[in-house]
């Protein structure tokens, strides 16, 4: 697993306690996803007809982010399957885990899913 994202955390993104607001924690995975396809080696823009879309998440949090921490967000795959994929984000505060988001994509061409394409799927599992 690789860092593949970093921000500090802004004011607009807490309560008034000061504690990240549950939403963002998802936002700063989705935030990581696209540096994690450039870390794996793919350029979307060579696939088209094909994109990816959400059909799952999961959050689990162990501690909070607070304004003015700074939070990494480190991607890894979990699972790759024929048509889907999971990415676990780990999202922490120095060494801290405050929370791990999962989430499953699905390969689509022309509104339908379909199997990931070959090459894509060779790099993913090397």
């Amino acid at each position: 697993m690789s860092q593949v994202w970093s921000a500090p955390v802004r004011f607009a993104e807490c309560d008034m306690q000061g504690i990240v607001f549950n939403a963002h924690y998802l936002v700063w995975a989705d935030e990581a996803l696209t540096p994690w396809w450039v870390e794996q080696g793919i350029d979307w823009s060579a696939y088209r007809g094909h994109q990816y879309v959400v059909v799952a998440s999961t959050l689990e949090w162990r501690s909070s982010a607070r304004h003015g921490d700074t939070v990494t967000v480190d991607a890894a795959l979990e699972k790759l399957g024929r048509t889907s994929l999971t990415v676990r984000f780990e999202i922490r505060v120095g060494e801290r885990l405050c929370c791990t988001v999962r989430t499953t994509y699905v390969c689509l061409s022309d509104g339908a899913s379909t199997a990931w394409p070959d090459d894509l799927r060779a790099r993913l599992a090397a």
